[in-house]
């Protein structure tokens, strides 16, 4: 069972990456790794629940990507802004650029109802409550303050995916998203 939702999750990210969401048919989500569409239907329910899973796992390694740059980076303030430079950097990725950022919210909606969004957020806003406790932070929800930070990387991603020169564009949404971070940071 896992194997056959690995093969079907390993197609759909290659189908939605190569044509996208619309132009990926349903052949081209089980014929090449040689199921059928009803081991698709029973895995995923549909196209758009396959693409759900994908997303989620993009999105996935999208959060572990930045984590790691967090930790590389140290603690406080450091971590928190290369924590969300990594994030906004992965826009970069042809792939990410397609299905999370383009594909996603088009056929899945609002990204920030997204389950892989939850766990970034919650992510943020461990890190705020870790900053609050070092004195780090000013005084400020820390609910409010993790949802616009979460919201600030994610709107920086979707701004580079949609731009026509994301690489341009990158350094300055990270620059914008670093002022904005140290706007919460006790001085």
């Amino acid at each position: 069972m896992a194997e056959t939702r690995d093969r079907l999750l390993a197609a759909g990210r290659k189908a939605f990456a190569k044509k996208g969401f619309s132009g990926a048919s349903m052949d081209d989500l089980t014929a090449e790794v040689g199921l059928t569409r009803g081991a698709l239907y029973h895995h995923f329910g549909d196209k758009k629940g396959l693409l759900a899973a994908v997303v989620a796992q993009l999105d996935g390694e999208m959060a572990a990507r930045a984590m790691q740059a967090g930790e590389s980076a140290g603690t406080g303030w450091a971590a928190l802004e290369a924590q969300g430079a990594a994030y906004i950097e992965a826009a970069l990725d042809p792939e990410v650029q397609r299905i999370v950022l383009l594909d996603g919210p088009a056929v899945l909606g609002d990204p920030s109802q997204w389950p892989s969004q939850n766990a970034c957020l919650e992510e943020t806003r461990n890190a705020l409550i870790a900053l609050s406790a070092q004195g780090l932070l000013k005084p400020v929800d820390i609910e409010a303050a993790a949802r616009l930070l979460n919201g600030a990387a994610l709107n920086a991603a979707l701004w580079i995916a949609a731009s026509d020169d994301p690489p341009a564009t990158l350094p300055r949404a990270q620059e914008a998203f670093k002022v904005l971070a140290s706007g919460f940071m006790v001085r």
